[in-house]
């Protein structure tokens, strides 16, 4: 049996369903019968739905089977709960919480970079706005842990210290420089993923993977989040510290 077409392939208006029939008896009822969004579903949102309704909603399992990353995933996800009309009146940047703002943090004198931007978050009500270096802008915040920070581009396991592992690396490189390299089809220790870049050191020292792995790639969101801070020049291909805090190190 055919997929149901939704659009006239002349036009490209919708179409109208206005007979069904019994195969079995052969009777016929003529109306006009509401096409339902889920049957205007490309093949790949199709895809992308009976996959996520599979692994019940488990993000992980599905960009292991869709063989996608993180926030391709949530992308496609958005892009079809618009298309099912199941959007809500949020910010298409950030998605607006709560912010428990009674949060203590006692490093208030600390340069380390992680409590710099806690801090910095802290003061600017645990909500900001960050860009990227290419101009996208990303919504961040600071989780009701006090230990976590938020964005809906990445998963939510990143903690303060990512930015502590990033700016250890910073200050062992020449001129407090690294390239930032990419986790995204590369595995550790291989070319564009070394242990010296940005993206090799968060695999090695934050989520503690060996030569040969592989992982997510943060660098996008959190190299705009210490720019943010005042804490790195964000270049395009690499980190520098700036010369404000590398002269308090």
């Amino acid at each position: 049996m055919a997929k149901l077409i939704s659009e006239c392939p002349v036009c490209g208006n919708d179409l109208n369903i206005t007979k069904l029939q019994c195969p079995c008896c052969g009777m016929e009822l003529s109306n006009s019968f509401e096409i339902s969004p889920f049957d205007k579903l490309g093949n790949d949102q199709y895809l992308f739905l009976t996959t996520f309704l599979k692994h019940r909603g488990n993000l992980k399992l599905l960009q292991e089977e869709l063989n996608i990353s993180y926030p391709y995933a949530k992308k496609k996800l958005t892009e079809l709960l618009s298309a099912l009309n199941l959007t809500q009146e949020n910010d298409e940047t950030f998605i607006k919480e709560d912010v428990n703002m009674q949060i203590q943090f006692e490093s208030k004198e600390s340069n380390r970079a992680g409590d710099i931007v806690r801090r910095k978050l802290m003061e600017n009500g645990g909500r900001a706005i960050v860009t990227s270096i290419s101009g996208n802008r990303y919504g961040i915040k600071a989780d009701t842990d006090g230990q976590h920070i938020l964005c809906n581009e990445l998963p939510p396991i990143y903690t303060y210290d990512v930015f502590d592992v990033i700016v250890d690396l910073l200050k062992t490189q020449p001129n407090y420089r690294a390239d930032k390299g990419s986790a995204r089809g590369h595995r550790l220790g291989e070319a564009g993923c070394e242990e010296n870049t940005v993206a090799g050191a968060i695999l090695k020292k934050y989520f503690g993977k060996s030569a040969g792995e592989s992982g997510v790639d943060p660098v996008f969101v959190l190299a705009a989040v210490l720019e943010w801070a005042g804490i790195a020049h964000n270049r395009r291909g690499y980190l520098e510290l700036t010369v404000a805090y590398s002269e308090e190190l």
